[in-house]
């Protein structure tokens, strides 16, 4: 066993803590653990060489972030000098320095910064192999969300409102199924690898010299194997469900800075929303045991997950309306709300045309680059590129007059067989206001990729389709700022 000295500050009083699956026992400066002879199916200690093998998987496991804190495993000899038990040895943390503790003191952030850089440290080290690459793909993940929800489907109307664990699955499912390229791609770039397993807050105490990160998932590799992403989530499911949301967010923003891992904020949702439902899960367990308060813990958890989900559903967004109605201005402003993908048939069409934006395009109605093959063709390339997106986990807005049918059909084809939540938004303005935002434009007063003129513009206004499926958004007499409310209003419900 490595000769560590003493734990700096622990000069704390004996205890035993027990748990179902193990017995620690606190003295001084040193904490020794003992698996309890159980088969629980998910982990066998029924067995001394059982134990003994789960003691010393345990200490090289969590030795990869905690070196000095897993001292090893002591053989505990009987009368006639047989093994008898094996123990994990262990220096015992100061309890003042555990992260929960730290969590409402001014110390918070530092310390929830200095966990993130430890975590994506070990994060970037930790080992990935094909095997591990297969837990981060979107079957692998979409198996642990259903073994998760027919675990708790018994507490379904009791513990948990029925309801809200119908929708839960329901987003759950719906994302898992659109969300193949993403998952494919994370894998790809070996984000998927060996984790910890069991971030949580009571387990991580932060040190002069750093961070100590105990107690991994040691039982099971394959609940140990899983995207970078997922094994941070827990950390943060933890930090929000403590009270503390604000540094949730920034413990993801300070991972991304020293781990330079890109992800859609959708998946970021997704797997605390996850997290939380397991955790859910282990305290309707706990409620069915006769523990008093695990029943509201499984369902606040629960409701955890369902914001999260909720939070985590991708969208698309369809805003239109005729030249001059303000959909451009919408767009962007609403693409900046959601962290969304802003794409436009004005800069596409473009582009497409080998043109920068602001060239001069004009032309009459269904003639140059809006003859109606080249206008077909290019709503077929911003919805192929929309589509692209949501399967990679990201929102879309689509800025385009949408004022045909058919167009629109296709966007929520697009939407349908992305499992995107849709929003269809229509800009409204008085035919003035139109013709009068036409006319600046075309006189050079306002920046702008469209080449509508005044004639163009009325002549799409009085052609286009009715769109009763659309939220009309009145563009015309209050700012933009009340036409954005309007929208983010009509998302919200969606």
């Amino acid at each position: 066993m490595e000769p560590f000295g003493p734990t700096p500050g622990c000069n704390e009083p004996a205890r035993v803590v027990e748990t179902h699956v193990s017995v620690i026992t606190f003295i001084g400066d040193r904490a020794y653990k003992v698996c309890k002879p159980v088969d629980l199916g998910f982990l066998d200690h029924s067995t001394l060489e059982a134990r003994g093998a789960a003691c010393r998987r345990e200490v090289a496991l969590n030795r990869r972030l905690s070196p000095d804190v897993y001292l090893g495993v002591l053989d505990v000899s009987g009368p006639g000098g047989a093994v008898c038990e094996h123990i994990v040895a262990m220096r015992r943390m100061p309890a003042d320095r555990c992260l929960t503790r730290l969590l409402g003191t001014p110390e918070g952030p530092d310390a929830v910064r200095a966990v993130a850089r430890t975590v994506a440290a070990f994060h970037a080290t930790a080992a990935r192999s094909p095997r591990i690459d297969q837990a981060g793909s979107r079957a692998a993940l979409l198996a642990l969300w259903e073994q998760s929800i027919d675990q708790m489907s018994p507490f379904a109307g009791g513990v948990l409102p029925q309801d809200e664990f119908a929708e839960v699955g329901g987003l759950a499912r719906a994302y898992l199924a659109g969300r193949g390229p993403l998952f494919d791609a994370r894998r790809a770039s070996g984000l998927v690898r060996d984790g910890h397993g069991d971030l949580l807050a009571d387990d991580v105490f932060v040190l002069d010299d750093g961070p100590r990160i105990l107690d991994c998932l040691a039982f099971s590799d394959a609940l140990r194997w899983a995207d970078v992403l997922l094994d941070i989530a827990f950390l943060a499911m933890d930090l929000e469900w403590k009270g503390h949301p604000a540094l949730a967010d920034r413990l993801l923003a300070w991972y991304r800075e020293f781990s330079y891992e890109h992800h859609p904020v959708s998946l970021w949702h997704h797997f605390v929303g996850y997290r939380a439902h397991v955790r859910s899960k282990v305290a309707c367990v706990r409620a069915a045991q006769g523990d008093p308060g695990a029943a509201a813990e499984a369902a606040g958890l629960h409701a955890l997950a369902a914001r999260r989900l909720r939070a985590g559903r991708v969208r698309l967004v369809m805003v239109g309306g005729p030249p001059g109605s303000g959909k451009s201005t919408l767009a962007a402003a609403l693409a900046d709300r959601l962290g969304a993908v802003h794409l436009s048939t004005d800069h596409l069409r473009k582009e497409l045309a080998g043109l920068p934006p602001d060239a001069d395009a004009s032309a009459p109605l269904g003639q140059g680059l809006y003859r109606p093959e080249l206008v077909h063709r290019v709503y077929t390339e911003l919805l192929d590129r929309a589509a692209r997106l949501l399967g990679m986990g990201e929102h879309v807005v689509l800025d385009a007059s949408w004022g045909e049918e058919q167009e629109r059909a296709r966007g929520r084809h697009v939407a349908e067989v992305c499992d995107a939540t849709l929003t269809e938004l229509r800009c409204a303005a008085p035919p003035a206001v139109l013709r009068e935002r036409a006319a600046l434009r075309r006189a050079g007063a306002a920046a702008h990729a469209s080449d509508a003129s005044e004639v163009v513009a009325a002549a799409l206004f009085a052609a286009a389709d009715p769109w009763p499926s659309a939220v009309r958004v009145d563009t015309g007499g209050a700012g933009p700022q009340a036409a954005l409310a309007r929208a983010v209003e009509a998302l919200e419900r969606g």
